[in-house]
């Protein structure tokens, strides 16, 4: 039986889920009013959301100011890309070629692929983002599929802060296809070596990029 979530966590979620595809950006302010008419619940509804994804550090609240999404720091970063190599090279250590995950992986590299080839490079960064919930869903386990959604709305918005979406994202897609192939034939302990060094890979991408951004 599938466990119903209460209306506030729902509203949270919807709200998490336009951060993992990229639709809100670092230090947006939030329109109570128009969020609400959006999701169509009521304000009280919308404030507790509000205060949910304010405690796990989505969105900020300023006194007489109103909510904002957060602006993740580089110390931040640094310690999503810590929590991604725990999470996704376990999970690849212990996969199965035939987990149903699998088949998610591959749709997402296929839509990376298209929208590449479009230059549509918010779509490429949604596709990124569904191929490595995909392999944490390899895990088994909806906790830490709950958990890395949390990761990875952070992690969208840390790519938010970059000026060069294309250099963020065109590199890893090849690389996210050649560890799909590597769970196809079974070698899950290689590609959890190779998703290591695509981990390492993009988080000097994203700091580098900071840093050029910065100054």
């Amino acid at each position: 039986m599938t466990e119903t979530l209460p209306l506030a966590d729902r509203v949270a979620k919807d709200i998490r889920d336009l951060l993992i595809i990229g639709e809100l950006t670092p230090g947006q302010r939030l329109s109570e009013a128009a969020f609400s008419e959006r999701l169509d619940v009521s304000r009280n509804s919308l404030r507790e959301a509000f205060r949910l994804l304010t405690k796990d550090g989505l969105l900020r609240h300023e006194a007489n100011r109103g909510v904002f999404v957060s602006v993740p720091s580089t110390d931040q970063i640094i310690d999503i890309y810590r929590v991604r190599r725990m999470l996704e090279c376990g999970a690849l250590r212990q996969a199965w070629p035939k987990h149903p995950a699998v088949a998610t992986m591959q749709d997402a590299v296929e839509q990376a692929k298209k929208h590449r080839n479009l230059g549509d490079w918010r779509e490429v960064g949604s596709a990124n983002m569904k191929f490595h919930a995909a392999v944490i869903d390899l895990s088994d386990s909806s906790r830490l599929s709950d958990f890395y959604a949390r990761v990875a709305a952070e992690l969208r918005l840390s790519f938010g802060l970059l000026n060069d979406p294309e250099q963020l994202h065109s590199p890893f897609v090849d690389m996210n296809d050649q560890i799909l192939s590597l769970v196809e034939s079974g070698n899950v302990t290689e590609a959890a070596t190779q998703m290591e060094l695509y981990l390492n890979h993009s988080e000097r991408t994203v700091l580098k990029a900071l840093e050029r951004a910065a100054k």
